[in-house]
């Protein structure tokens, strides 16, 4: 774990604005869910409707593993949790990752909200998930860099390259 990268992460802006993305896309899954999305949910087939109920169940488990994990960072940020606890597998995002489940029957059928909704959670779980990888993955070693030290590898290999000449 980068300690220094970690902390500086969630002093960032770019903390600030995925934690306002994240919980906003919560907040609005809620309230779609809650009001306008059952409300479509009753106007579909019966197989749409468990697409429906499948697809909504797998968004809001995503979207409340972000929610814990950037509420975890802000709280490491505000001094309220040690660093070395929020790096430990209970709050890793990466160690609450399930598989990705195949698609429902009748996904293609469901409410273009929610289908809306499934993308751009899908899009912060990942962003949050490779954020969570970059922060307590990143290897214990100050300023870690893996592209940097595939490039040395790379320009080691060459050098070593027997040269052919004609």
């Amino acid at each position: 774990m980068d300690a220094k990268r970690a902390a500086e992460f969630a002093r960032s802006e770019m903390f600030e604005r995925t934690f306002k993305e994240g919980m906003g896309l919560v907040e609005e899954t809620a309230a779609y869910l809650d009001g306008p999305g059952r409300a479509a949910s009753k106007r579909l087939s019966r197989a749409a409707a468990l697409a429906y109920a499948g697809e909504s169940m797998r968004l809001t488990t995503k979207l409340m593993q972000v929610a814990s994990w950037l509420l975890v960072q802000r709280a490491v940020r505000d001094g309220e949790i040690a660093l070395d606890e929020a790096s430990s597998d209970k709050y890793r995002l990466i160690a609450r990752d399930a598989p990705h489940g195949q698609s429902f029957a009748a996904s293609e059928e469901l409410p273009e909200t929610l289908q809306g909704l499934i993308e751009r959670g899908a899009a912060i779980y990942e962003r949050v998930k490779r954020l969570d990888e970059t922060m307590y993955e990143g290897g214990d070693e100050p300023g870690a860099n893996p592209v940097s030290d595939q490039q040395a590898l790379l320009e080691q290999a060459f050098k070593r390259a027997p040269t052919s000449s004609s």
